[in-house]
């Protein structure tokens, strides 16, 4: 399949989940600064989804734009990809609603989890269909700094279970804001390549 088809159709999909996303984010009960800082905890669960999806978005662009063609697997993983991402919405809001609760931190940080593999296995699996493209090999090879996010998620997993129970949350937004910077950093080699 042509990955600009591909990418129409993903982009498509996130641009939903986007828009779900900001719909879900109730309005203030006044207009008051007051209540609006009453609804931090949403601005913040939607900051941090956001950048999650624009992170899978920025991720998707940038690893199709290295190749032309892709095969089944790449689209089957991406598939299970955006399927996770449609839920986003659902489980931001619950966090945002239930900040202490333990199963909301454990099911948006699952999202979040779940996203960062997807996204790992994405550029092996594009990897695998086109292995004799030397800039995507470039990104391949650096793609093992792409788990520090994953490894400070699962800390924030282990702090939740034990001592701060919003410690998914805030460990949700430092990998994204990590997640970020090391997308850029990947790109970047791979164009030096």
């Amino acid at each position: 399949m042509k990955t600009d088809r591909f990418e129409t159709f993903a982009d498509a999909i996130l641009a939903i989940v986007m828009t779900v996303l900001i719909l879900k984010i109730p309005q203030p009960v006044e207009p008051t600064l007051t209540a609006i800082w009453d609804l931090r905890a949403m601005y913040v669960a939607y900051a941090v989804s956001f950048l999650i999806i624009y992170n899978t978005w920025y991720n998707n662009h940038n690893l199709f734009q290295l190749v032309d063609e892709i095969d089944n697997r790449v689209i089957a993983v991406h598939g299970i990809l955006l399927f996770i991402l449609s839920l986003l919405p659902y489980f931001t809001i619950w966090l945002a609603r239930h900040v202490n609760s333990l199963p909301a931190e454990t099911m948006f940080g699952l999202i979040f989890v779940s996203s960062n593999i997807l996204s790992n296995i994405s550029v092996k699996t594009v990897f695998r269909s086109d292995p004799y493209n030397k800039k995507l090999k470039a990104l391949d090879q650096s793609n093992n700094w792409m788990n520090i996010p994953l490894a400070i998620q699962i800390i924030g997993f282990v702090i939740s279970y034990t001592i701060y129970v919003p410690a998914i949350y805030l460990s949700c937004f430092v990998s994204i804001i990590l997640w970020l910077i090391l997308s850029r950093r990947n790109r970047q080699r791979s164009d030096e390549a």
